[in-house]
Formats: structure tokens, C-alpha cells, sequence
């Protein structure tokens, strides 16, 4: 069965705009845990707008699940990971004003660069994982650089999928083949959603965990979040 990490970003994000912790994030961390998600992921960014360093420490101890710290790894991302020491980190090369995630890792041009920065997190016994685009070649760049997994970034399958072509999943087919062909595991996140996130999972191979937030969340607000999360494992089962 695939994994299924929840970003709870959007939780923050709805705190941030009254102040005060309503809602409390850590409770709707263990609730997710409670309702069946296998791990918690989440996204701070320099400026603090959603997630903010304090609560990846208040998270670190109540995480019973996985706990995965996505970012990019900047010196203070770095030091931040390296205090929580979560299950996985998961480098993403978005700039501080990025609204979301919107590219992979060129792996071949910043190669030296992520195998430090690997080895570092891996010294500290920290499964790492390299957003990347589903692209042959920048899975090879990935296994270059040692690291554990890579994070296919599924945004553009999620725009073809929702205008009826199916053959946008190929790539990411060819990607996944490639990345077990190569002895990397295998986690995708960006967009999946209740709507194809079954088809993704039957057509993608070795596919052990997907990151989902931003959809999960909106779809709960219709659904209820215990439904939501006991869907999205039915889907994956």
C-alpha cells in the first residue's frame, strides 16, 4: 500500500489569519494519525506565513506516524531539520516568495550541492528526498547525489488528468521505472487530489508514499476530515 503524508500547511495558514491556535495544529496532526494517515508532512518557508519553525518543535514529539520536513535548504531549514531530526526531509528548491512549489531540482546542475547537503541530513540517520520533475535524466541526477528517495512533482499530470488526458502519466511512469531500475524509492505530491489520485497510483510503479495537502484540506471542508483521510487510503489501498 502507498503512504499517505498529510500537509497540514493550510491548517496553519487558517490560524495565521485570526491569530490566537484556532485551529490547533498539533491536534489536527494527531486527529489525521487517529483517522488512519501514516505521516505528517509540512512546509515552512522563511517568512513563516503558514507553517512556522515553533511548530515543527511543538510537532517533533507528538508525531507517533512519519513526520517529513519539506524546504529549501537554506542554512537555517538546515540547522531547523537538523534539531527535529524527522523521519524524512524532502529538499524543494522554491524561492522565498514562491506561493507554492512550482519546479523539480535541476540534479544535474546542482549535484555537488545537494550531495552535501545529503550526507549531512543522512549522518543524522535522516531519510532524504529530492523534488524533481519526471524527467529520466534528472533521476539519474538524483542518484548521483545518493540520495534515499525522490518526490515526483505531479502538478502537470493533475492539469492533464483534469482535461481528460490520461497520457500525461507517462512520464511519470517512465520516471518511476527508472527510479527502481536505479534502487530509489519513490514518493510523488503537487495537486493529487480524491479525483486522480487512484488513477496515478495504478499507473505508477513502486509508488510508496504521496505528500497531499492543499486538496485533502479543501475537499474535508465539504467531506469531513476523517472521511477525507479514510478515502484517500481506500484509494491507495
Amino acid at each position: 500500500m502507498t503512504k499517505l503524508s498529510v500537509n497540514i500547511n493550510k491548517i496553519a495558514t487558517l490560524r495565521n489569519a485570526r491569530g490566537g491556535n484556532v485551529p490547533d495544529l498539533c491536534k489536527v496532526a494527531q486527529d489525521i494519525e487517529c483517522f488512519g494517515g501514516q505521516g505528517i508532512t509540512v512546509h515552512p518557508r522563511p517568512d513563516e506565513r503558514h507553517i512556522r519553525y515553533q511548530d515543527v518543535f511543538d510537532l517533533q514529539p507528538l508525531i507517533t506516524t512519519e513526520f517529513n520536513i519539506e524546504g529549501n535548504p537554506t542554512p537555517s531549514f538546515i540547522e531547523l531539520v537538523l534539531k527535529v531530526k524527522p523521519t524524512q526531509v524532502t529538499l524543494v528548491p522554491d524561492a522565498d516568495d514562491a506561493i507554492t512549489s512550482n519546479a523539480g531540482w535541476d540534479t544535474l546542475k546542482y549535484k555537488s550541492f545537494l550531495t552535501e547537503i545529503i550526507q549531512e541530513f543522512q549522518r543524522s540517520h535522516i531519510r532524504t528526498s529530492i523534488f524533481v520533475d519526471p524527467i529520466v535524466a534528472q533521476i539519474e541526477g538524483a542518484k548521483a547525489t545518493q540520495t534515499d528517495r525522490v518526490e515526483l512533482y505531479t502538478e502537470s499530470f493533475a492539469h492533464q488528468y483534469g482535461l481528460g488526458n490520461k497520457l500525461g502519466v507517462q512520464p511519470y511512469v517512465e520516471a518511476a521505472m527508472k527510479a527502481q531500475e536505479l534502487g530509489l524509492g519513490l514518493n510523488a505530491g503537487h495537486d493529487l487530489s480524491l479525483d486522480n489520485i487512484a488513477f496515478f497510483k495504478q499507473s505508477v510503479p513502486g509508488l510508496l508514499e504521496v505528500s497531499i495537502g492543499h486538496a485533502l484540506i479543501a475537499e474535508s471542508l465539504y467531506l469531513g476530515l476523517e472521511n477525507v483521510v479514510q478515502m484517500y487510503l481506500s484509494r491507495l489501498a
